[in-house]
């Protein structure tokens, strides 16, 4: 069995029953950190409705709070989730401004990480997006619809 997430007749993406709860369990995960609803859902007979205008600006608050956030246990947490958003989004038609993203993060770190070593924050400009894309790209590749 499989789940559908739609936007009206489109199917962007038909994953397995395991990964669709998984993904909308994380999807309400972040939810509560951004404190903003995703446009996702909820999951009926096996069909997901997608809002683009809400997701949109998910979409945008989540990668704006990826960019900031420099603690590696963080980001080894969210990035496949982050590269899976960006996946949907883009087969959504979501128009991402990179150029914004990759400049200057909005808004102050978020998460940094302390240790022996000193303080790191997040990357200055670099290859975040480009790497990020690469990820999305990857994984949409494998994404069924």
């Amino acid at each position: 069995m499989s789940q559908y997430f739609e936007i009206g007749d489109e199917t962007l993406w038909n994953p397995s029953n395991g990964a669709a709860r998984l993904f909308l369990r994380q999807v309400e995960v972040f939810e509560a950190e951004l404190e903003l609803p995703s446009g996702l859902g909820p999951m009926r007979n096996d069909e997901c409705e997608i809002d683009p205008a809400v997701f949109s600006v998910f979409v945008h608050a989540l990668l704006a709070r990826h960019r900031r956030t420099g603690h590696g246990v963080v980001l080894a947490l969210s990035e496949g989730f982050v590269a899976t958003v960006v996946a949907l989004a883009g087969r959504a038609g979501t128009d991402i401004d990179w150029a914004r993203l990759e400049a200057v993060p909005d808004g102050p770190r978020s998460d940094v990480h302390v240790s022996a070593a000193g303080m790191s924050g997040p990357g200055d400009g670099g290859p975040w997006a480009a790497a990020l894309r690469a990820r999305a790209a990857e994984l949409s590749r494998g994404m069924a619809r």
